[in-house]
C-alpha cells in the first residue's frame, strides 16, 4: 500500500463504528520508549539517530509484528506527505515539521490500527487507535506489539522510575491514554466548560483536533492523562473506560436532548443552514467546513437529517483536509483553488448540485 491509497477512505479514528461512535470518535492507547544506550533524540547526534532508526526498522518491518506494514522515511517524503500523515492522525505535527534531513520515520499497520514513530520526541512512539470507545482492546494489542519489540530492544528502564522518557510527565509507565469526543451539543449550549473542568479536576489535558497546541475544530476534543508516573496502565485504562469517558458521554447527551426539547426551530434550523451551505456553496475555507459537517453529523445521529450517513460525513472531514484534497487531485493547489475544490467535493459526496460551477 502507498499513501496515494489513502485518499479513498476515512482512518480508524473515523470509521464512525465501535461502542458509543455518536460521541466517542476513537480512542487511542500510546507507549513512549527509548533504547538503552542513546541519548534522547533531541540530544543524539545525526549518526546516532541513524543507528536508532536502523535498529528500530529492523525490528518493526517483521511478519512476526504485523504483515504488510508500510515504512514511511519522513525525510524523504514531500511536505504534503508528511501532512496527509498528520490529518490521518498517524504522527504528530512535530513529527512532520522537524528539520527535513534529521532521521525519522513512521511504520504503519495495514488498517491503520496502530502507527510507530521513530525519533520524534522519544525513540520509539506506538500508537493504537480503535473506533469508539474500545480503550481496553486497544492497549491489549499496544501490550502485544510493545512486549514483541522489548524482546529485541533494550529499552531505557530505571527500577526507581520506571521507563524513562524524554518528557518527564511520560516517566513511568509511558502510557497516554486519550479519546477523540465530538461534543457539539455542549459546544452549542455553552456547556463545554462542564468538560474543562472536570476535566481540570481530575488531572486531564484537554486538546483539540491534531493535539497539543491545536483547536477544537469540528467540535472535537481530545481527552488524555498528564501524568504516568505513581499509577499502572490498569488503573488508567479503569479511570477513563469506567468514570471519564461515560460521565462525558452523559454530559453531551444531556445537551442533546435539551437542545431538541427547549430548542427545536433554532436546532433544527441550524442543522438544515449546515446541510444548504455545505451541497450548495462553491467557495468554502476548512474551518467553516468543518464546523458544518458537526453540525450534520449531530443532525445525522439524532434522526433530524436523513439525506445522507455518518460514514460519508466522517469521511467528508478528512477528505476535506488540505493535503487529502491535493492528493485527490493529483496536484499542489494554492487556497483560492483548494476552497473551490472543497466546495466541489462535498457537492458531489453529499448529493448536492454539482453541476454549473
Amino acid at each position: 500500500m502507498s499513501l496515494q491509497n489513502y485518499t479513498d477512505h476515512a482512518g480508524e479514528w473515523l470509521r464512525g463504528t465501535g461502542p458509543h461512535s455518536e460521541i466517542v470518535i476513537s480512542s487511542r492507547v500510546r507507549l513512549a520508549r527509548n533504547i538503552a544506550g542513546f541519548p534522547f533524540v533531541a540530544r543524539a547526534s545525526q549518526r546516532q539517530r541513524h543507528e536508532v532508526l536502523a535498529a528500530c526498522k529492523e525490528r518493526i518491518v517483521s511478519d512476526r509484528l504485523a504483515p504488510n506494514i508500510l515504512w514511511v522515511d519522513l525525510s524523504q517524503s514531500s511536505g504534503m506527505d508528511r501532512q496527509l500523515l498528520v490529518e490521518r492522525h498517524l504522527i504528530s505535527r512535530q513529527h512532520a515539521n522537524a528539520d527535513g534531513d534529521s532521521p525519522r520515520a513512521v511504520a504503519v499497520g495495514a488498517d491503520e490500527t496502530f502507527a510507530i514513530m521513530v525519533n520524534e520526541e522519544d525513540h520509539l512512539r506506538m500508537q493504537v487507535m480503535r473506533s469508539g470507545l474500545q480503550l481496553s482492546e486497544a492497549f491489549d494489542q499496544i501490550n502485544r506489539i510493545d512486549d514483541i519489540l522489548e524482546d529485541h530492544i533494550d529499552y531505557a528502564y530505571a527500577r526507581r522510575f520506571g521507563y524513562l522518557t524524554a518528557c518527564p510527565t511520560n516517566v513511568g509507565t509511558g502510557l497516554r491514554v486519550s479519546v477523540m469526543l465530538h461534543l457539539p451539543g455542549l459546544k452549542i449550549t455553552g456547556e463545554i466548560d462542564k468538560v474543562r473542568r472536570a476535566a481540570r479536576d481530575m488531572h486531564l489535558a484537554v486538546r483539540g483536533l491534531f493535539g497539543e497546541g491545536s483547536e477544537a475544530l469540528g467540535d472535537l476534543y481530545q481527552i488524555s492523562n498528564q501524568t504516568t508516573l505513581g499509577k499502572c496502565e490498569e488503573e488508567v485504562l479503569a479511570d477513563f473506560q469506567n468514570t471519564i469517558v461515560p460521565q462525558i458521554i452523559a454530559y453531551e447527551q444531556q445537551a442533546r436532548q435539551a437542545l431538541m426539547r427547549h430548542r427545536e426551530a433554532e436546532f433544527d434550523d441550524k442543522l438544515w443552514r449546515a446541510w444548504a451551505v455545505l451541497t450548495h456553496a462553491r467557495v468554502m475555507g476548512g474551518e467553516e467546513v468543518l464546523s458544518l459537517l458537526s453540525h450534520l453529523r449531530l443532525g445525522v445521529n439524532l434522526g433530524r437529517v436523513n439525506r445522507t450517513d455518518i460514514r460519508t460525513i466522517n469521511e467528508l472531514f478528512l477528505l476535506t483536509q488540505s493535503a487529502h484534497l491535493q492528493k485527490i487531485s493529483g496536484c499542489e493547489m494554492d487556497a483560492p483553488t483548494r476552497r473551490a475544490a472543497r466546495a466541489r467535493l462535498l457537492r458531489q459526496r453529499l448529493g448536492g448540485n454539482a453541476d454549473h460551477s
